[in-house]
């Protein structure tokens, strides 16, 4: 194995991470994403076929890696540079988008997420669902799974499970063509309690903190669920509320 050593903050390795770190355009043309983190790349080296370049400061052990993966050492302070993190681990690592399956079929308990912009939430949900054995797709509006800051909020779920990611035209008209029923969370007199809905017969879509579901999902809707809790608090965190409505979904 072969271990370049990069100097320069203008090497074109460099740059190109720092534009995947920041441009979702820039993830997608290239169909790599960046992510940061010793635990992650350990995480990365178990599950993920597509790790493609790995970064390491000089002060790091290289630790064992596939044949086909570039490694590169830096400094500390080059690393500082690249990475996005406050204080690097001292690991950086590009890896290969997976291919999504464009014919991927839709099951009762399926988490539906819709608008969910924070990708603290959107990976804290990817790594609950993944312990759980939930299927989550994301829908129209939300976070990007890859970005960086939904890839460590996941803690190596997005390796282990590959995030599906469809529209609402498209979720809509494959529920409609498999005769699957969506349910929705919802603030509503006519919700009803969570605890006393199959929750497992249904695809249930959670909607942002701000916005909730959007219309179209509403409309389309055969049940309205709610989360049981003290009057006095307006709502609950979108990844607690993912957490609850999938562990109902297990029992």
């Amino acid at each position: 194995m072969s271990i370049e050593r990069i100097t320069s903050r203008q090497n074109a390795l460099i740059q190109q991470v720092r534009k995947l770190r920041t441009s979702r355009s820039e993830r997608y043309k290239t169909g790599l994403f960046c992510a940061d983190g010793t635990k992650l790349l350990q995480e990365a080296i178990r599950w993920c076929e597509g790790l493609h370049t790995v970064i390491l400061s000089e002060e790091l052990e290289i630790p064992k890696l596939p044949e086909h993966v570039r490694v590169c050492v830096v400094t500390k302070e080059l690393m500082e540079y690249a990475s996005g993190m406050g204080t690097p681990q001292g690991a950086l690592f590009l890896c290969r988008m997976p291919k999504q399956d464009r014919e991927v079929s839709l099951s009762a308990g399926t988490l539906i997420l819709d608008g969910l912009q924070d990708p603290g939430n959107v990976g804290t949900i990817l790594r609950t669902a993944d312990a759980l054995q939930i299927p989550v797709v994301l829908s129209s509006g939300c976070a990007d799974p890859y970005n960086e800051k939904t890839v460590r909020a996941s803690m190596g779920a997005v390796f282990r499970t590959p995030p599906v990611q469809l529209s609402r035209e498209d979720i809509l008209a494959r529920c409609q063509e498999q005769g699957l029923q969506l349910a929705v969370t919802a603030m509503s007199d006519d919700a009803v309690d969570l605890r006393k809905s199959a929750c497992n017969s249904y695809a249930v879509v959670i909607g942002s903190e701000g916005q909730g579901v959007c219309k179209e999902y509403m409309d389309a809707a055969v049940a309205r669920l709610i989360i049981p809790m003290d009057p006095r608090c307006e709502s609950l965190n979108a990844a607690i509320a993912a957490a609850i409505v999938m562990w109902q979904m297990k029992q």
